[in-house]
């Protein structure tokens, strides 16, 4: 599979609010592997095991754990690349949200965002990927508080969620979260989320262009077309995500998914440097490496969402991938780490 990136103008957007938190930027840029820069060049992207280093560095560095809660509390389109337009000429929040669910890849393809609706409520879901390096909770908390204040501001009125998720467990102060969100926040959560009611995403936003939207929708569009030749394998790892609680995923099953042969599915997988079996593996390992990271998901509640059909293959899948078995793994994890290069007491 092609290497997990963010684009530049997201990572610029990361870089600002930290130099805001009075850190200094372009030394912890340099030590976690960016180019500040290189960041400034059109179409750049950043690997995401770099960005989750540079919020280890910048919470090691600053000694405040919460220091993503300094993100800036109006959030401009400018970090949201060309998405953040198409989502300012939308409807309505919704519609807003819909597009940037339909052109994440532009902003990142080292992520998935969700949008499901239930009675009167709507959640929208985050999950990163970390490639080789695990994500802090940091990165959680930033990308959802700047997506809540865009919204906020495209909207021009106050925006309250009913609430708030994290998957991580709770820091030693809640209120300064409770603040930033204005809303109840909850840790230890099954999901990474913001919970909206459905009025409130209904409503006109000022910004509203059909003409401008149905423009933008073409400049993402083309976007997306120019990003890279994964296009297959990414869009392969989402409907396997979605569909892995229901049982291991069929390759036909996928490849009817994606409107296509069997054949061309293997063709396309194979001309992106992966196959179908390496796919499903892959993306299983790490969420895997998630799950068995949340202390409140139970290991057989791991294996089900993961799709294996008992306990006995989500043993053997995790000694083939970490030597371990799923509760030496999250004992292991367990253990207090610190970014490579940060000295400790």
């Amino acid at each position: 599979m092609g290497e997990r990136t963010t684009s530049a103008a997201w990572v610029r957007g990361v870089a600002d609010a930290l130099g805001g938190a009075g850190l200094d930027v372009r030394a912890l840029c340099a030590e976690a592997g960016i180019d500040l820069d290189a960041l400034a060049i059109s179409g750049a992207r950043c690997p995401t095991e770099k960005i989750s280093l540079l919020w280890q560095l910048a919470v090691a560095r600053s000694g405040d754990p919460a220091i993503a809660l300094r993100t800036p509390p109006s959030s401009r389109p400018a970090i949201f690349d060309v998405v953040g337009y198409a989502m300012l000429s939308s409807q309505n929040l919704h519609a807003a949200l819909e597009r940037l669910v339909r052109y994440l890849q532009v902003i990142s393809n080292a992520a998935t965002v969700g949008l499901s609706e239930r009675g009167a409520q709507c959640r929208l879901d985050l999950e990163l990927f970390g490639g080789g390096a695990p994500v802090p909770g940091q990165r959680y908390e930033f990308d959802l508080l700047t997506l809540l204040n865009f919204c906020r501001w495209i909207i021009g009125r106050e925006l309250t969620p009913l609430a708030a998720q994290f998957t991580h467990a709770a820091p030693g102060d809640v209120q300064r979260y409770a603040e930033a969100f204005r809303c109840p926040v909850h840790f230890g959560a099954p999901h990474n989320s913001l919970l909206f009611a459905r009025a409130d995403l209904a409503l006109p936003l000022p910004t509203a262009n059909p003409m401008l939207a149905e423009l933008h929708d073409r400049f993402a569009g083309e976007h997306i077309e120019r990003l890279d030749t994964a296009r297959t394998s990414f869009k392969s790892r989402d409907l396997i995500i979605r569909r892995l609680p229901d049982g291991e995923p069929k390759r036909e099953a996928i490849a009817k998914a994606l409107c296509m042969s069997e054949r061309t599915f293997q063709r396309r997988l194979l001309e992106e440097g992966t196959s179908y079996h390496q796919l499903l593996d892959s993306t299983r390992r790490e969420l895997a490496e998630r799950y068995l990271r949340q202390r409140q998901m139970s290991l057989s509640e791991a294996a089900y969402l993961l799709g294996f059909s008992d306990q006995g293959n989500f043993t053997r899948a995790c000694k083939r991938w970490f030597a371990l078995t799923p509760g030496q793994y999250r004992t292991r994890t367990d253990a207090p780490r610190r970014p490579p290069g940060v000295s400790g007491p």
